[in-house]
């Protein structure tokens, strides 16, 4: 349980997704019901001291620190956010459990399903504290919506396609990063199929079967940096001596489910001219859904409603009568528009509520959940095909 009324918030990691939290419990009082008091900010951790000083002066945190032990060894502290570097994350979620601290660590839960399963453990052992894993396009208000109208109107899905192409790998000239290293499924499978693997299993249940993978490194070695970034390392000088790239830039599969519904998927992080293009299409027994996380606050629905003379796809706009938009943004009426930051505020919201028993959001998936998640990740890899020459 919390120490103080009001919860102390640390991150550790003040790369890219760290200040995604960061900003996230920042403002994570002022939407929903001001039911909640705000949490206390007490302390962002980042091996790169100027990392964490810019982050906790940004975001308005009480002091920053380069050694994720003071946080956990901290009284003030009662939330730990986990944004670092996948093979990090069970000795910090070990520490913080053990500490008393609620956590949330960042997807994919863990580097293996090893590591993974001593985390879960870790939490069972520990339950008065929330144990949660960010799987944060959960909280898209349009992707909730679609599911409403799976719910209510389209039926069960049939066939789940995905797509998630993102381009910060596509420059051989890219430094080497952690992101880089690791063995197979732990590229672009890890970072952004871990998303579309759980997105898909938010419509159609939990994945029964993996078929036909194929993964491939199109760049195969990158130049060690010469300093620190934040992100994915774009404008960091880099050495003459280049590094093997050890997992995958492209990964494409199938999936079956329990309703007898299919996924296709299709990843990459090598996509020219596509930054962040999260989209998927839901093929279901009377109708069809699509979104794109290029346009998140309109999603694209065909059903038999409308007349035959006027059907056709249509464009919907997000507004309050929507799932999280009232209330959850300053300005909540339809067109006005939102992204991929709210969404890490509305997980930021729901976790707090966990950790002072509200139930009005959907709770923040466990760790068990996180454990699962890296299951079918593995299954993935496991039905990687042998080619066949022609």
């Amino acid at each position: 349980m919390t120490s103080h009324p009001s919860p102390g918030v640390a991150v550790i990691g003040a790369g890219m997704v760290g200040r995604a939290h960061a900003n996230a419990f920042r403002n994570a009082a002022t939407v929903f019901d001001l039911d909640q008091p705000a949490p206390r900010l007490v302390a962002i951790a980042d091996l790169h001291q100027p990392f964490a000083d810019d982050a906790a002066r940004r975001y308005g945190y009480e002091r920053a620190e380069t050694d994720w032990h003071a946080v956990i060894d901290s009284a003030d502290v009662d939330v730990v956010v986990v944004a670092v570097a996948n093979s990090l994350h069970r000795e910090i979620v070990e520490a913080a459990l053990a500490g008393g601290k609620h956590v949330l660590c960042e997807k994919p839960l863990a580097p293996s399903v090893h590591d993974a399963q001593a985390m879960v453990e870790a939490a069972a052992a520990a339950p008065a504290q929330v144990d949660a894993v960010g799987f944060t396009f959960r909280r898209s208000p349009a992707i909730n919506a679609i599911k409403q109208q799976v719910e209510q109107r389209l039926g069960p899905v049939r066939h789940f396609v995905g797509n998630y192409w993102c381009d910060y790998g596509f420059d051989p000239q890219r430094p080497m990063s952690w992101r880089y290293l690791g063995g197979p499924g732990t590229g672009v499978l890890a970072d952004i199929g871990s998303h579309m693997a759980d997105l898909a299993e938010f419509f159609c249940g939990p994945t029964t079967g993996v078929q036909g993978t194929t993964m491939a490194t199109l760049v195969t070695d990158r130049p060690k940096p010469l300093g620190v970034a934040v992100g994915h390392a774009g404008g960091v000088r880099v050495s003459d001596e280049r590094v093997p790239v050890e997992n995958e830039d492209v990964c494409t599969f199938t999936t079956s489910y329990g309703n007898g519904a299919v996924g296709t998927f299709s990843l990459s992080r090598v996509a020219f001219g596509h930054a962040n293009t999260l989209r998927f299409d839901l093929f279901c027994e009377n109708g069809t859904a699509s979104f794109d996380l290029t346009r998140p606050a309109e999603f694209h629905i065909i059903d038999a409603g409308p007349a035959t003379e006027v059907n056709g796809a249509r464009t919907v706009f997000l507004g309050p009568w929507h799932p999280y938009l009232a209330h959850g943004l300053p300005m909540d009426f339809p067109t006005v528009g939102h992204g991929q930051n709210d969404f890490f505020v509305y997980q930021a919201r729901a976790l707090l509520d966990q950790i002072a028993g509200i139930e009005k959001l959907p709770p923040c998936p466990d760790m068990a959940h996180g454990l699962h998640n890296l299951r079918v990740l593995q299954a993935v890899v496991a039905a990687t095909d042998k080619p066949v020459q022609l």
